[in-house]
């Protein structure tokens, strides 16, 4: 038997399973485990090559690191700033504090970004975002710009359109491209500061507070320096195989006993192994459907993790990816009821139990071994 059986169990597992009683040898299960880890690391393959991570100026590990600290920015025009503890955008890409900036009896506010560098040019970061919540006057800004520096030369452009449809005393996320659309000539492979300036159409007290600046609009394959990844992967694996293979054959071990059948562990252990095989082909079916993913685009919206942007940056993301979530779902009910079936094949042959008792005992046993795996996989 080729294998030990491990593929005859797929087709005529009544046959292998008697064959595998009279000769249980460890072998099998474990060459179940090695495709499986080795099919489930592809599927995990598969699909990081489809996925790509928005990449951030600055990076995730440094947060929105230029409206963390005033010592970055400098008010212009007799506006002075301070760092805000209390009004700030709350996600994982961000800090505990906003850049306040604040001016009297004026019509406008402006403030410059210092001391940065930035590859804008093509291939570069494509876009900028930015945080803006005025609080003071109480209404709408006439005119908005931005200037962009490397070194001594600049680069300007309006950002009114960017301001339509912003309000006072609510954070507004503006999204600003780069490259097209400036006036003036900046190199842009390295943009050294920035100037913000918001202008009403009377004097007043103005308050702004700034937060979560970005650049971005670079997309990087997130299998790019994954091998850690993927080792561990394999590990989770391991243990995801492992553990729903020893609580299964104890749960039908332990079952089978208090029905009075007789029960040998060797043997148990061994055909619970076995009927395992479907892992493999589930594997199998997940790389598969990967395989027919489009490029998944993870934008900083749902990484940042912001309460209301993440939800509907991910509900873009289910919507490209249904049918093969469709699909992942399927191949699991499958598993679980060609599992059952096996299990209860085995148990029906081990024990010789009659088939009502069989299914129910395989039933019972997948069912909590699955609960068990799954909590012992959480911690």
């Amino acid at each position: 038997m080729f294998a030990y059986g491990i593929f005859k169990v797929i087709y005529a597992p009544r046959k292998a399973f008697k064959e595998i009683i009279q000769n249980p040898r460890y072998l099998g299960p474990l060459l179940i485990m090695v495709l499986f880890i080795a099919a489930n690391v592809g599927s995990f393959y598969v699909l990081i090559t489809k996925t790509y991570i928005e990449a951030t100026v600055p990076p995730p590990e440094k947060r929105d690191l230029w409206t963390e600290s005033k010592t970055f920015w400098q008010p212009l025009n007799g506006a002075e700033c301070d760092e805000n503890l209390t009004d700030y955008i709350a996600g994982n890409y961000y800090g505990n504090r906003s850049i306040m900036f604040w001016v009297s009896q004026s019509n406008k506010i402006t403030m410059q970004l210092q001391n940065i560098s930035v590859n804008c040019s093509r291939g570069g970061y494509a876009k900028l975002y930015l945080r803006v919540k005025w609080t003071s006057p109480n209404d709408n800004p006439i005119n908005a710009s931005l200037r962009v520096y490397s070194g001594s030369e600049s680069s300007y452009r309006n950002i009114n359109s960017e301001f339509s449809n912003a309000a006072p005393n609510v954070w507004n996320n503006l999204t600003i491209p780069l490259r097209e659309g400036w006036d003036g000539e900046v190199n842009w492979g390295n943009i050294t500061g920035l100037m913000l300036e918001i202008m009403w159409n009377q004097p007043a007290d103005i308050k702004v507070l700034v937060d979560g600046l970005f650049f971005g609009g670079v997309y990087k394959p997130y299998a790019e320096g994954a091998a850690t990844v993927l080792a561990l992967y394999a590990a989770n694996s391991f243990m995801q195989f492992t553990l729903r293979w020893f609580f299964l054959s104890g749960m039908i071990y332990v079952l089978t006993r208090l029905f009075k059948a007789k029960a040998v562990w060797r043997v148990v252990l061994i055909l619970a192994g076995f009927a395992l095989i479907t892992m493999f082909i589930q594997a199998l079916i997940n790389t598969a459907a990967f395989s027919a993913l489009p490029k998944l685009e993870y934008s900083l919206e749902y990484m940042g993790g912001v309460k209301g942007e993440a939800e509907t940056a991910y509900d873009k993301i289910l919507e490209e990816t249904w049918l093969v979530n469709r699909v992942y779902s399927v191949a699991q009910t499958i598993t679980l009821v060609w599992t059952v079936v096996l299990c209860a094949i085995a148990v029906r042959l081990a024990a010789e139990l009659p088939w009502t008792t069989s299914f129910l005992t395989a039933l019972t046993a997948y069912i909590i071994a699955i609960f068990l795996e799954s909590f012992l996989m959480q911690i």
